[in-house]
């Protein structure tokens, strides 16, 4: 019943479809394969996607909350300022409505002055200065000359004859600068 010859054939044919069902295999597992690297990076690259989604609603959020904080901070910076007003406010309130027949000219400058005080000591507190330059070296940085003035001598020239308006300084930042009068020496 065995024939080489007829065998040989069918031994051939079975070896030629394994081949074939191997090489079909083969391609699967090489499309599997190809798929399956193609699937982890659409999955890898949807994770990053996500996640740098989160992030950039997380550093929003940061954004909004620090912005939000820093208003906070200023308004209770400002309220600070506001209520060490109050006292100097309720002052003045109480001096203008004082009956104008009961009252001498001392009195309403001395009113003023207290005023005054209590209102530059609490500005004082925050850490407002008045720049009152006088007899001292003129800076142009700081100061506003409006006009000059001669100086006796070499040694009092560019320094500040008479302040016109002080100037303020907040917390090292310049509000407003000091308007003086200058001495110039002519020689």
């Amino acid at each position: 019943m065995t024939n080489p010859d007829t065998s040989e054939p069918q031994d051939t044919a079975a070896s030629l479809t394994e081949a074939g069902d191997e090489a079909e295999g083969g391609e699967q597992e090489i499309s599997g394969d190809a798929a399956g690297p193609a699937a982890a990076l659409q999955r890898a690259m949807e994770e990053q996607r996500e996640r740098y989604l989160r992030l950039a609603a997380e550093y929003d959020n940061y954004r909004k909350r620090t912005v939000k904080e820093r208003q906070e901070a200023e308004a209770r910076g400002q309220g600070d300022v506001v209520r060490g007003l109050l006292e100097a406010l309720d002052d003045l309130s109480r001096f203008a409505h004082v009956d104008p027949a009961s009252v001498d000219a001392k009195m309403v400058v001395d009113g003023a002055l207290m005023v005054e005080r209590k209102v530059l000591k609490s500005l004082a507190g925050h850490g407002l200065e008045i720049e009152d330059p006088t007899d001292r070296p003129f800076n142009p940085e700081r100061h506003e000359a409006v006009s000059t003035a001669a100086a006796s001598t070499p040694e009092e020239d560019h320094l500040v004859a008479l302040v016109f308006q002080p100037g303020y300084v907040f917390r090292g930042q310049l509000l407003r600068p000091a308007r003086v009068v200058v001495k110039q020496w002519q020689g």
